[in-house]
């Protein structure tokens, strides 16, 4: 599993509510989430690729940026 961190434009505990989601809707595909809403990050264990996630949390309508793989 690789560990794909995003910047996605959240500014309420309802943004992050529609990140969750839409993400899990992704079932056994994605292992975890983790929204930080201060930072406006999201952290998410998976195996799909970051274009896959990345096509998946811009239905939250968005703007969502990949920062890479963490460590």
């Amino acid at each position: 599993m690789t560990v794909h961190e995003f910047k996605v434009e959240m500014t309420c505990g309802g943004c992050a509510s529609a990140v969750e989601r839409v993400l899990g809707k992704l079932g056994d595909k994605v292992e975890k989430v983790s929204v930080n809403l201060d930072e406006r990050t999201v952290t998410v264990t998976s195996n799909l690729s970051s274009d896959e996630l990345m096509e998946q949390l811009r239905k939250t309508g968005k703007s969502v940026s990949y920062i890479g793989v963490k460590k």
